[in-house]
């Protein structure tokens, strides 16, 4: 028989697998009745379980997480903070309220996770100068156009980039054209999140490794674990495409299954070839492009491939052949840097819905919902787990009336048209994607 951790696999191939060992904490035992749950310990939860512990001081809150702290999608990102989201394609007139209201959520979480990053002292790279959005081929210089029109709309502080600045920024020659945008930064993902675990408030208690198969309508709620048995008056679920194995957001949101690889630490010498730029963040204009880092401790991380996979994990083998596409990316960009090896690779799970929107509110009486943040979760997920905290704390602000405002997600069908629809709306995004890759 299949127990409930089985439905929740993770491996050691991340941003994880970089940092020293950390220690679980305990899974939940016992029977336990709690005003509060929040069930994920991503950075949606880790943020609402925040917030909550701040709104109700007297309350405890238990996050729970199906995982270690920092193996699901937040530890496995590649750490880029959004201040200002790229939507692809020519600037919409009727949209502009639209792309104000994402940007202020974006700021938001941003200027959330730079005040907690600051008062904990986590120790996480962070860095909030901004990132370069990148341009090789025909298809992403067309779209950095439209991208600069959007900029100047938006007011967004910006800077146009050559071919001949990039290279002596980046040290490669690949690109023809990018924009640097000011505000927005670059975190050591699972760093981040382990480090916002660790510095919770008193009245929260996480539990790891305590993954919850079932969610009972009543009063209290009744929620399902192995070895456990716990009732909440309320619920808040921060579990994004994994929602759907509690039965809410079917048909609603898939996951992508994203794969990158890290460097080996970087000579001096090899390091001297990169540029200017002691580190930096690299994203492509075109959606399905690559992604890259040069981070703070000295590794080039490239990302590239992105597919419909059963929303899990690349098995080793797997990995090892999407690694042959990350070489050949790396190559053609770092050609100085031929001989240098990946030495690890990984993978991870991203939510998406048919037209790119997020979720928000309460799905059942007493049981919330924020998720689904389309591969921009780490500044929007914060946001939308603080204020999923107020929404069900019956608190009022701009960023609830924003997150509110998210639009409805279009249907997608059941299972096993839904896996043929899902293949071909990852595989849509590397269309014309060429040098870009």
């Amino acid at each position: 028989m299949t127990s409930p951790r089985d439905k929740f696999p993770t491996d050691d191939h991340g941003w994880a697998e970089l940092l020293p060992e950390r220690r679980a904490t305990a899974p939940l035992t016992g029977s336990r009745r709690v005003p509060w749950v929040v069930i994920g310990a991503g950075l949606t939860g880790l943020a609402c379980a925040r917030r909550l512990a701040q709104l109700h001081p007297d309350d405890e809150i238990l996050l729970l997480d199906a995982r270690r702290v920092g193996q699901a999608a937040s530890g496995r990102n590649s750490g880029f903070v959004v201040a200002t989201s790229h939507f692809p394609g020519a600037i919409v007139a009727a949209q502009i309220d639209n792309y104000r209201r994402v940007n202020r959520i974006n700021q938001a979480g941003l200027e959330l996770l730079s005040r907690q990053v600051a008062q904990h002292e986590i120790d996480c790279q962070w860095q909030r100068e901004g990132f370069i959005h990148t341009a090789a081929g025909e298809t992403a210089l067309r779209e950095q156009q439209n991208f600069l029109r959007y900029l100047d709309t938006m007011e967004a502080e910006h800077e146009v980039l050559d071919q001949a600045a990039l290279q002596q920024r980046l040290g490669t020659s690949h690109y023809r054209g990018g924009v640097h945008i000011a505000d927005g930064g670059l975190v050591q993902p699972a760093a981040l999140v382990r480090g916002l675990a660790d510095t919770l408030p008193a009245n929260v208690s996480l539990h790891e490794n305590s993954p919850v198969y079932k969610v009972t309508d009543g009063k209290p709620l009744g929620l399902g674990l192995a070895g456990a048995d716990l009732r909440a008056d309320r619920v808040i679920l921060a579990t994004n495409f994994e929602s759907v194995s509690l039965n809410f957001l079917r048909s609603r949101i898939v996951g992508s299954t994203l794969a990158g690889s890290f460097t080996r630490i970087l000579t001096a010498d090899e390091l001297a070839s990169l540029g200017s730029l002691a580190e930096w963040g690299a994203i492509s204009l075109h959606s399905g492009g690559a992604t890259l880092r040069l981070t703070r401790d000295h590794r080039i991380s490239i990302r590239n491939t992105a597919e419909y996979h059963g929303s899990v994990l690349l098995t080793d083998e797997q990995l090892a052949r999407r690694q042959v596409i990350h070489r050949q990316a790396f190559e053609r960009r770092f050609p100085q840097l031929a001989e240098v090896p990946f030495e690890y690779a990984w993978s991870g799970v991203e939510g998406i819905s048919r037209n790119g929107t997020n979720f928000f509110g309460q799905q059942r009486k007493n049981i919330y919902l924020a998720g689904g943040y389309n591969g921009s979760g780490v500044s929007r997920g914060t946001a939308f787990g603080t204020a999923i905290a107020d929404y069900a704390s019956s608190e009022d602000s701009q960023t609830v009336s924003d997150c509110l405002a998210s639009a409805p997600a279009r249907w997608m069908p059941p299972r096993p048209l839904l896996d043929l629809a899902a293949f071909f709306i990852v595989r849509s995004r590397f269309k014309g994607v060429g040098l870009d890759r």
